[in-house]
């Protein structure tokens, strides 16, 4: 069982751990609270839930870095300019379409700041939905890298407002300024019918694999399972991988299964909005958490051949953890959430520096980019 003494509450345990001890009567009070709930629970059931666990990344908020009145802000994706400066791709959609305005309506820009820490300001439009092709209704999902001298701007689009149609492209350019070309077909089309990735392909990560070869992880799930399910998250998100000689493809995908699947495990569990790196001779992967611990942290993977991957471990909290922020709209569902995580490399070590996300509120209750220093 837990022995704790009553009066010491939760919240000042994990600061403790981080070398920050503070607390005051409202945190003593709810701590406390659920501190109670907790005496019943095994010490080995609240470290699974990730209850007492320090996370991987020790962050300092730096903010709401990007935010616009008349807009929602997503997948913000930042790298180093050969300027010195910060550039963002990010998705966009007009506020008017709500939340799920992401489907039928997002758009792809670019921001500028002089350093990750300050604020980053609009410069302009980089890729809008067009008529008649694959990426008619939406921009989505911007993953900004650079391969020799080109810029390589990966993105999901879709043609009929609905995620059944969603696809992989990339856009090119020797200039983060543009212009930019893009693939008048996806690169990654979804498995037969059937198939565990017969939905679509999504959320695209990118690197350079030990092998020499391009390796693209994307997301999808099965139709008939997301058709049949019947609960708040339909069907179950994994994770492929394809290879390519070069990184316009053509991508083959090594396997018929996924590379990532909690599928077995309960409450649904699966992850999305992965991002990965090679760090110390191993693959990480940062993630999204889809109920493995919550909805609300963010989780690690790491692998020794980017294939076979280790459980999760927690990489961040809810945003709550760090930052004290009024109390959301009603029409703010996913509030305090961090989705889409992106890292920002040192310039000098290439080892995570920044963590960039995606989270609802802001000035104009809506959603904007938010920026953590990994310390």
């Amino acid at each position: 069982m837990i022995l704790i003494t009553l009066g010491i509450g939760i919240n000042q345990i994990i600061d403790q751990r981080k070398g920050n001890v503070h607390m005051d009567r409202r945190v003593f009070l709810k701590s406390n609270a659920f501190l109670w709930a907790m005496m019943v629970l095994p010490l080995d059931t609240a470290a699974k839930k990730g209850i007492l666990e320090s996370p991987y990344f020790k962050l300092k908020p730096i903010g709401r870095s990007l935010q616009l009145v008349d807009y929602f802000i997503w997948c913000s994706s930042p790298i180093w300019g050969d300027d010195g400066k910060v550039h963002l791709f990010y998705s966009r959609w007009r506020k008017e379409k709500g939340m799920g305005g992401w489907i039928k309506g997002s758009e792809i820009a670019h921001a500028v700041a002089d350093s990750p820490d300050e604020t980053f300001q609009h410069k302009d439009i980089v890729l809008q939905p067009r008529e008649g092709f694959w990426d008619s209704t939406t921009c989505h999902n911007p993953l900004i890298k650079k391969i020799a001298d080109t810029y390589y701007l990966f993105y999901m689009g879709n043609s009929n407002g609905k995620t059944d149609t969603k696809r992989i492209g990339v856009a090119t350019s020797t200039s983060l300024d543009g212009p930019w070309k893009r693939s008048d077909h996806p690169i990654l089309l979804p498995g037969a019918e059937g198939a565990w990735d017969d939905h679509c392909t999504t959320n695209p990560a990118f690197l350079k694999g030990n092998d020499g070869k391009f390796w693209l992880y994307y997301k999808s799930w099965n139709t008939a399972e997301y058709l049949q399910d019947k609960g708040p998250v339909r069907g179950n998100r994994k994770y492929g991988l394809a290879k390519a000689d070069h990184p316009l493809g053509p991508y083959v995908k090594i396997s018929e299964h996924p590379v990532i699947d909690f599928s077995d495990r309960p409450h649904n569990a699966q992850l999305e909005d992965a991002f990965v790196w090679k760090q110390d001779e191993q693959y990480c992967l940062l993630a999204r958490d889809m109920g493995f611990y919550n909805h609300e942290y963010g989780l690690i993977l790491k692998s020794s051949d980017g294939i076979k991957w280790s459980e999760p471990q927690v990489a961040y909290l809810g945003l709550s953890t760090y930052i004290q922020e009024p109390p959301p709209p009603a029409n703010l569902k996913r509030f305090g959430r961090l989705e889409r995580p992106m890292i920002l490399m040192d310039k000098i070590t290439d080892k995570p520096r920044f963590l960039f996300g995606a989270t609802q509120g802001g000035i104009a209750e809506t959603s904007t980019t938010f920026v953590f220093e990994i310390v």
